[in-house]
């Protein structure tokens, strides 16, 4: 019974430190001395001082990475590509095209704009009394169109009347151009002014804007504003009447279509009402 009786006196003093020091709040809730005088760590400012330390280097690497490259390559541009000396001009020597042209070209530009009342050596015979252009129509080349568009505008703002010539209606002008420029090649349009060639789209833009055009034009009719040709719409052109366009008539004698000599390839033939001159 003695035995007993101190047992239950051990166990009951145990029970009661243990939930003393459950209820004492500063023994659970506040941190002793020792472990108050530890610093206190702040994982986050670690972690993004880490992060970032990891991100310049992988840059630093990515940028020795390139300078290596850049280095490499120019090493073989060297082995490869002859040294170029720096060439000395000799003030001696006679200019070469290359010089003469850069030179050139700090000296005031001279104005595309042809002067008309010097003499051309190009003349279209025939043509003293009118305007012709030389244009075409197709638009398969569009700086070509564009600028034989424009040269018909700007005589038409003028309301004059102007012989133009569609060498893609007619082939027979094509041949005539050619034959008035010796046989070369030329660019469209090609404009003549009383039988004298004044030249492509871009010198007379450059006479429209400097005024020189309206001088030249001085003494042309002109006709009324907004003036469309009746029987072709101003396309110069007109179905040919004596075959209707199919380029055949028929021959009573032989019995047998033939060609007709009246209208061109297209079997169309200028328009007798504004084309008749």
């Amino acid at each position: 019974m003695a035995e007993s009786e101190k047992n239950l006196e051990i166990s009951s003093k145990a029970s009661s430190s243990s939930s003393s020091m459950l209820l004492n709040r500063s023994f659970t809730m506040h941190a002793t001395a020792a472990d108050s005088s530890l610093p206190k760590l702040n994982y986050a400012s670690l972690n993004r001082a880490a992060s970032s330390n990891k991100f310049y280097n992988s840059m630093e690497s990515v940028l020795a990475a390139s300078n290596s490259f850049k280095g490499k390559v120019k090493q073989l541009r060297n082995l490869f590509e002859p040294k170029k000396s720096p060439k000395k001009i000799n003030l001696n020597e006679p200019e070469s095209p290359q010089q003469h042209h850069l030179i050139k070209l700090t000296k005031p530009v001279k104005s595309l704009s042809l002067c008309y009342n010097n003499e051309s050596s190009i003349r279209l015979p025939g043509t003293e009394d009118r305007i012709v252009v030389y244009l075409t129509s197709l638009r398969g080349i569009r700086r070509t169109f564009e600028d034989c568009y424009a040269v018909r505008m700007i005589f038409r703002g003028f309301r004059v009347w102007v012989d133009e010539r569609d060498v893609s209606m007619d082939s027979a002008y094509k041949k005539e151009l050619q034959c008035v420029f010796g046989g070369k090649n030329v660019t469209l349009p090609q404009v003549f002014i009383r039988g004298k060639h004044v030249g492509n789209a871009d010198v007379l833009k450059s006479m429209y804007e400097t005024g020189e055009l309206a001088r030249v034009l001085d003494g042309f009719p002109r006709r009324q504003p907004g003036f469309v040709c009746g029987s072709c719409g101003d396309v110069r052109f007109v179905p040919c009447g004596n075959c209707s366009g199919s380029r055949k008539v028929f021959d009573e004698d032989d019995g047998v279509p033939k060609r007709c000599l009246e209208c061109n390839e297209n079997g169309l033939i200028r328009c007798p009402d504004c084309c008749s001159s």
